[in-house]
């Protein structure tokens, strides 16, 4: 067997000095492009642009937004946030494109409401939902960093008790560029019903934990405000009359697929002397008319408590044990939940 290292701490950039020894690290470099927000909607927008593909067609019609800075902000500025607004100010902002859209699909009738995230932020914290542009513009242009103002899903399929819920995915991307689906997911469910009307009320409208666990009504309807995989697809089945298998998880690895497609050459080592792999979170809503849209990926994805041994004993048998294999002894002998959803992330046919 081939001599390894495993390190908690080594700096990825040190990857790959130390002579005679197989290193693998749990990350790509490059992956930003999609687990960054706005690194993901310009990554894909360039893709469909690219292809000739119609944009927003699982993903949410997004725009990225930078603060923008009058004279009188740039005067009062110290040095390092001077600096920060200048190197935004070469970026693409695209408040333009958001206005023109605005206004057309509020011409069209087809409802308003948008959801505006921070670019750096994380577990419900930094979010915006309005239907009043000046409004979003004005939050956007308050803040330091980027912003993503993305058409919020305003006709959600909904749980009993009429709540919202997303559901988490976990894929891996293995060394040899493979993208394997785990069999289980989680939703994240709301406590309370979704109301349109009323944009103030995030725990009708988010679900991230942080926030939902300082409801009265928190687990409520399930432990955890967690419901997985086989309870929701007895749901489906029981309350629409489709399955989770036939209506949504093969569009769930098609934007699986398109995803990676567009940033696969970010995440190429080739030259480098390590391997990597990595795990992601991909984050899904579903719509009324069992349409699955994209919200967004996670490069270091939190897991279920419950889903956790698997996962973890299904990684290592799928990314680790085939660059350091194990004796007959050693072997895992669980069932591998990770299933493989393209012939190679390196292939144009994936």
């Amino acid at each position: 067997m081939e001599d390894w290292v495993f390190s908690t701490h080594t700096p990825v950039h040190h990857t790959g000095h130390e002579p005679g020894f197989v290193q693998i690290v749990n990350y790509y470099r490059g992956s930003g492009c999609l687990c960054r927000k706005t690194s993901m909607v310009s990554t894909l927008c360039k893709q469909w642009k690219e292809t000739g593909q119609e944009p927003f067609e699982w993903l949410p019609p997004s725009f990225i937004l930078y603060p923008n800075i009058t004279p009188e902000q740039e005067e009062q500025s110290d040095l390092k946030s001077f600096i920060a607004q200048k190197k935004r100010s070469i970026k693409t902002d695209e408040r333009e494109e958001f206005k023109q859209y605005f206004e057309r699909v509020r011409s069209e009738g087809k409802g308003c409401i948008w959801i505006v995230k921070s670019a750096a932020g994380a577990k419900g914290q930094g979010v915006l939902i309005s239907s009043d542009v000046e409004e979003i513009l004005h939050f956007t242009d308050s803040k330091s960093q980027a912003h993503i103002v993305q058409k919020y899903l305003e006709k959600p399929l909904l749980l009993s008790g009429d709540r919202k819920f997303d559901i988490r995915s976990w894929v891996l991307v293995d060394t040899q560029f493979d993208i394997y689906l785990y069999k289980e997911g989680v939703l994240r469910t709301s406590s309370e019903p979704y109301n349109a009307t009323d944009l103030t009320d995030l725990t009708s409208h988010l679900t991230n934990h942080c926030l939902q666990e300082h409801s009265q009504n928190y687990g409520k309807y399930e432990e955890g405000n967690e419901l997985f995989f086989d309870e929701f697809n007895r749901y489906l089945q029981s309350q629409h009359s489709v399955t989770l298998s036939a209506s949504i998880l093969p569009q769930i690895e098609n934007i699986i697929l398109e995803c990676f497609k567009a940033c696969k050459e970010h995440l190429s080592t080739a030259g480098f002397a390590y391997k990597s792999f990595q795990l992601f979170g991909f984050d899904f809503m579903i719509d009324e008319a069992f349409k699955v849209w994209l919200i967004e990926v996670n490069g270091s994805p939190a897991c279920a408590k419950k889903l956790l041994p698997s996962l973890a004993e299904s990684l290592i048998q799928t990314a680790v044990d085939p660059v350091f294999p194990l004796s007959q002894e050693q072997q895992i002998t669980a069932e591998n939940l990770f299933t493989k959803i393209n012939y190679n992330l390196t292939q144009e046919t994936c």
